[in-house]
C-alpha cells in the first residue's frame, strides 16, 4: 500500500502562485510515475502534469509554461509549482502514484483562484 498526502492548496488571487506537495509513504519502493490531476465542479478529472522516476515530464496544454512538476526521490515527494494562476485553474487537485501496476490517489486538496 502507498499513502499519498497533499498539502499547499488554498485561495489565491489571479496571477498569483502556489506550490503543492505530495508526500508518499508506505510501500514506496518502485513507485514509477507520479502526477497531479484536477477536477473542477461538473467536470471530469483531468491530467495536469506527470513525471516519471527518471524525471521525464508531461503537461496539459492548458498549464504549459505556467506549471512545473518536480520530484524529490530521497523525500518521496512530488511538487507542483503553479504560477500565473487563472480562475479556470480552480479545482480539487489530486496526487497520483503508480506502483506495481496499481494506481494510488491522494485525498485531494482545494485550489481556488479568485479575486
Amino acid at each position: 500500500q502507498v499513502q499519498l498526502v497533499e498539502s499547499g492548496g488554498g485561495l489565491v488571487q489571479p496571477g498569483g502562485s502556489l506550490r503543492l506537495s505530495c508526500a508518499a509513504s508506505g510501500s514506496i519502493f518502485s513507485i514509477s510515475n507520479m502526477g497531479w490531476y484536477r477536477q473542477a465542479p461538473g467536470k471530469q478529472r483531468e491530467l495536469v502534469a506527470s513525471i516519471t522516476s527518471g524525471g521525464s515530464t508531461t503537461y496539459a496544454d492548458s498549464v504549459k509554461g505556467r506549471f512545473t512538476i518536480s520530484r524529490e526521490n530521497a523525500k518521496n515527494t512530488v511538487y507542483l509549482q503553479m504560477n500565473t494562476l487563472k480562475p479556470e485553474d480552480t479545482a480539487v487537485y489530486y496526487c497520483k502514484a503508480d506502483r506495481a501496476f496499481i494506481t494510488y490517489w491522494g485525498q485531494g486538496i482545494q485550489v481556488t483562484v479568485s479575486s
